[in-house]
């Protein structure tokens, strides 16, 4: 697809060999391997999806800009990149009704005050040649025709056409979220949620007698993390006493608070745990240490260094308590949150301004590996942003301890040449059988087709090249296919 006022308003075209290189060869197999596995279900272990959507039967998306530009931090990150104001994409301020320092504006509002949806669409519409070539453009375009059938591209000219025509469809009972997640053939969707989170949702999912597979994630990063922002441990921590029924007044209460949620996630479907970390740094504390620690946390007197260490020690007893309740724990390092303190003082957590920085894992895991890497009922699933560790830690470890699995490229690396990197870098020394599939990691709900889909293009790509050059048999690589697609993940995430 494209944007862009110049260009003419033709249809929208989706190659069938799209993502395939380009020798003929390659490409007659890969499409063989990909006919196998595209309409297998789609395993969806770990992601941001609001449970709400699910939970009431008549859920709505809302506008066309409710549902794909103003929550996607994709989107409007690479519009604010462009100089275009978070406001003028309907992005919520924290403090309603300032005037932006940033840029002068006010949140889009048409001429009753209300948010102007039409507005912004069309400013997305007018900037959508930004997208050419990345990973956002190629889910919005399968978005866009696959989802919503839509048959011409998205222009300046053709933006309010297509804003009626999905709003349209929007109102329509097979465009609830139920009725979609049926029709993408999702398997189990797992969400994330704080461990102070009493899953309100997950039981009015239950009691609905709907019976597809959503399940809770068990992310403790709130009462774990000492260094968040300013005032929100404190009130983490009360939130998770008052849900589990403790009174975290020391260390080992929150041990005991922590171990009591995690067993209630589990009864509500839980399979896995999720901790995001700048470092993966890890180090066992004695219990006086860490009971010191938390105690001048209580007292809102801790360090940097405190923070650090406590952190590390948390994920040790994390991984713990995996071998002893059987949650797959995967770790996410190396993001440093809310860069850009004007975007985050003026609109909050996640508006798209998370930038990776370099992150080691040999020595940073060693403690934590050395105690719990060598018993295979440990299912530690680690991501990285930082490709330089792939062919140099990563693929290492996850070749050599039997906890460790390697989660699929994240986040800025969920492209095809982001794949590529990571079958080139990873498989050789670690095999696909110390990997953990992919997972959709999106808010988006209706891109997660279009994320499998990429995915399974690349994978059946890279094995088709590899059949090419006679390392491995026909037969080898449609067992392989299927596996990536479906097997690894549901083994990985336990379900």
């Amino acid at each position: 697809m494209a944007g862009g006022s110049k260009m003419p308003n033709t249809e929208i075209t989706l190659p069938d060999d799209r993502c395939f290189g380009p020798d003929a060869q390659q490409k007659e197999i890969a499409m063989r391997l990909y006919a196998q596995v595209k309409n297998l279900p789609l395993i969806c272990p770990h992601g941001h999806v609001d449970p709400r959507l699910f939970a009431d039967p008549n859920y709505s998306f809302g506008s066309p800009a409710d549902l794909l530009i103003i929550p996607d931090h994709y989107v409007f990150r690479m519009l604010y990149s462009q100089g275009i104001p978070l406001e003028k994409l309907g992005v919520p301020r924290q403090a309603c009704g300032e005037q932006s320092r940033t840029n002068g504006g006010k949140v889009e509002h048409d001429h009753q005050g209300d948010l102007d949806h039409r507005k912004i669409w069309q400013t997305f519409a007018d900037n959508f040649h930004v997208f050419r070539g990345t990973p956002t453009g190629v889910w919005l375009a399968y978005e866009l025709c696959v989802v919503f059938g839509v048959k011409k591209q998205l222009t300046r000219e053709t933006a309010q056409t297509i804003y009626d025509e999905i709003a349209t469809k929007l109102t329509q009972p097979e465009f609830r979220p139920r009725k979609m997640f049926e029709r993408f053939n999702i398997e189990v969707l797992a969400t994330t949620d704080a461990a102070s989170d009493p899953l309100e949702q997950h039981r009015a999912l239950r009691a609905s007698g709907w019976h597809a597979r959503i399940v809770p994630t068990f992310r403790p990063d709130g009462v774990v993390n000492l260094d968040g922002p300013r005032g929100a441990w404190r009130k983490n921590i009360d939130a998770l006493g008052a849900v589990s029924g403790i009174s975290i007044s020391n260390y080992q209460s929150l041990i005991s608070a922590l171990e009591n949620r995690r067993a209630y996630f589990k009864e509500m479907g839980a399979t896995a745990t999720d901790h995001a970390t700048l470092s993966p740094y890890t180090n066992e504390l004695s219990k006086s240490e860490a009971t010191t620690i938390f105690r001048r946390a209580l007292r809102g007197q801790a360090s940097a260094d405190d923070a650090t260490r406590f952190t590390g020690h948390m994920l040790m007893e994390m991984a713990r308590m995996s071998i002893e309740d059987g949650l797959a724990m995967q770790l996410h390092p190396g993001s440093f949150r809310n860069h850009n303190d004007i975007v985050f003082q003026r609109f909050g957590l996640d508006k798209g301004c998370d930038i990776p920085v370099p992150t080691e894992y040999t020595r940073n895991l060693r403690p934590l590996l050395n105690k719990y890497g060598n018993d295979p009922r440990l299912s530690l699933i680690l991501f990285t942003l930082d490709e330089t560790t792939y062919a140099r830690e990563l693929a290492p470890l996850a070749g050599h301890y039997p906890a460790v699995k390697l989660g699929p490229p994240w986040w800025f690396h969920d492209s095809i040449n982001g794949m590529a990197r990571f079958f080139d870098q990873v498989m050789e020394t670690a095999g696909i059988y110390n990997t953990a599939g992919f997972n959709d990691d999106t808010r988006a709900f209706p891109s997660i087709p279009a994320r499998h889909d990429v995915w399974r293009r690349a994978s059946v790509n890279w094995l088709a090249g590899l059949v090419v050059r006679g390392l491995i048999g026909m037969n080898d690589a449609e067992e392989m296919a299927r596996a990536l697609a479906y097997d690894l993940a549901k083994k990985a995430y336990k379900l």
